[in-house]
């Protein structure tokens, strides 16, 4: 990466913390040192491409994390698979995010609220059909969002619906949310890639097997945990898109054979290269390796309720206990931003900046002592697909351990079914985090006590912390509240944050794109319908 970009990014970052410059200014600029050459983007882009879009062909993409399991439910997807193939590719929501990071309408065509945010009204884009020719109408709306909202529901969208008290239908072109407090984040929580539009059933509920949505492309076929093929909706609501004929997700686990894929043609694109093959690629000039900036980052997370991770205290130790520049010089090469043990990233509204906690023998065995123990030993559960490099730098983070006294048993998983059987079941494993476009957002999936995917974790002052600042409408009162609760979290939560890495995929120089987004993987899961072939 270039050091000179990175300078100036973080000296902007820097800026637009303190409100020295504005999100808009600091879009302007940063998109400038794209156009300068370097690799740029809030919350991610990638250089775009000269070439103006072209109609036809197939784009063929190979992907690690795929699942027998994967279905076409949208509260189970959790994945990039599922996300860019059926979230981004056959269906839509109200609201997409923008590779600049804005919200804007997709098939909502406005949205008012009341002078609180508590209240708002959601016109529909007109003219739009589902795959099964028919038209949207605000009750396939309520619909689907009712879908997440029953009773036990355990949707990955969840800790968004929770906020909504009554959904209306007002008239044929208008849905109204009613939320229990208001919240100005409500129209980027719209674009949740579960929060798909679906056709309304008579009687209620929602046309799940169907597969018919509104999306640029329709599903031609699905084999679960093997490949999807999607073929182009010659209907669909956006002018001149998609500009593909078909796009072709193929399930590769191994990072070797993705890229002996990439490199013999049999794909288009692959995700997650290893960074040991960047050079391989590099020297070709058939492909080339993109990297998105974003809010990506990589962790350890823990089950506070099973011992002996419900000990404050041995948390502590084990955070210290890891040696993160050296996971990043050998396992990502120098391509991370060392985490601490914040999942908040540097570039986002809100951010607190907190002294670094690094790798210290002293401190991890000062705290055992403090548990009152000499020496634990704990399984850390990985799989190659937990996060690019997860079991290397398991494997020396076991090495680090050891020093102070502490046992790391790695314990190696079957990467498929990994998402399924071992995140959120085993009470210490690696994940890789997207992030997401607002605190508030990324706060209720995973570290609120009611959060769907919370790991294990709870503090009533960072609830409490939490509801005040969803609810407060003054910048500096919620700067305060954020900031508060990601101390607690750094002092006392159950994430020990590895890296902040940047989306580093394999590109055939055949396909052809404009700036791509990276607040979420496959240019904000849209790649199907915003990309094209050249040749």
């Amino acid at each position: 990466m270039n050091e000179s970009y990175h300078r100036q990014m973080d000296d902007l970052a820097s800026r637009l913390r303190r409100g020295a410059i504005s999100r808009r200014e600091f879009l302007v600029r940063s998109t400038a040192l794209l156009a300068a050459g370097a690799v740029a983007g809030i919350p991610g882009a990638s250089r775009a491409q000269a070439d103006a879009p072209k109609s036809g062909g197939t784009m063929r993409l190979g992907l690690h994390n795929a699942s027998q399991n994967d279905n076409l439910d949208p509260g189970t997807w959790s994945t990039s698979w599922t996300g860019a193939s059926f979230n981004g590719g056959v269906y839509n929501n109200l609201v997409e995010i923008l590779p600049d990071g804005t919200a804007q309408p997709d098939l909502a065509e406005s949205w008012e609220p009341n002078e609180n945010a508590s209240v708002w009204r959601i016109k529909l884009r007109s003219g739009v059909t589902f795959h099964n020719g028919k038209s949207l109408e605000p009750e396939d709306v309520r619909q689907s969002f009712l879908h997440h909202m029953g009773e036990g529901s355990t949707s990955g969208a969840r800790a968004i619906v929770q906020q909504i008290s009554s959904i209306e239908v007002d008239g044929t072109d208008t849905v109204v949310f009613t939320l229990a407090d208001g919240n100005a984040d409500f129209p980027y929580l719209l674009s949740d890639y579960h929060l798909s539009v679906f056709p309304a059933l008579e009687g209620g509920g929602i046309d799940i097997q169907s597969a018919s949505g509104t999306g640029a492309f329709l599903l031609d076929s699905f084999e679960p945990g093997i490949a999807t093929r999607l073929v182009r909706n010659p209907n669909y609501h956006k002018n001149n898109k998609p500009y593909l004929d078909e796009v072709e997700f193929i399930s590769i686990p191994d990072a070797t054979a993705r890229l002996n894929a990439l490199l013999t043609g049999e794909v288009d694109f692959i995700q997650d290269v290893d960074i040991r093959n960047v050079p391989m690629i590099e020297r070709s000039t058939d492909f080339a390796v993109q990297r998105v900036p974003g809010l990506r980052h990589f962790s350890f997370d823990m089950d506070t309720r099973v011992a002996p991770f419900d000990n404050p205290d041995v948390r502590l130790a084990l955070k210290y206990a890891l040696d993160r520049d050296d996971v990043i010089e050998k396992v990502f090469l120098g391509e991370g931003r060392k985490g601490n043990d914040n999942p908040v990233s540097s570039i986002m509204k809100f951010y607190h900046e907190m002294p670094q906690r690094d790798y210290s023998v002293e401190k991890a065995k000062e705290h055992l002592q403090k548990a009152g123990l000499e020496t634990v030993s704990v399984d850390l559960h990985v799989a190659e697909n937990a996060f690019a490099g997860a079991i290397d730098a398991a494997v020396l983070y076991q090495e680090h351990a050891a020093r102070a006294g502490i046992t790391i048993n790695v314990v190696r998983e079957a990467a498929d079914g990994y998402w399924e059987n071992v995140w959120l079941k085993k009470p210490f494993a690696g994940v890789d985090w997207f992030g997401r476009a607002t605190v508030d957002w990324l706060f209720s999936t995973i570290y609120t006590s009611t959060a769907p995917w919370n790991a294990g974790w709870s503090n009533a002052r960072f609830d409490e912390l939490h509801a005040l600042a969803r609810a407060e409408t003054d910048d500096d009162k919620r700067t305060a509240y954020y900031a508060e609760m990601q101390q607690i979290i750094h002092d006392d939560g159950n994430i020990l944050t590895v890296a902040f890495v940047d989306w580093r995929n394999g590109v055939s120089t055949k396909l052809g794109y404009e700036t791509v987004g990276g607040l979420m993987p496959l240019d904000n899961m849209r790649m199907c319908e915003r990309w094209w072939r050249k040749d």
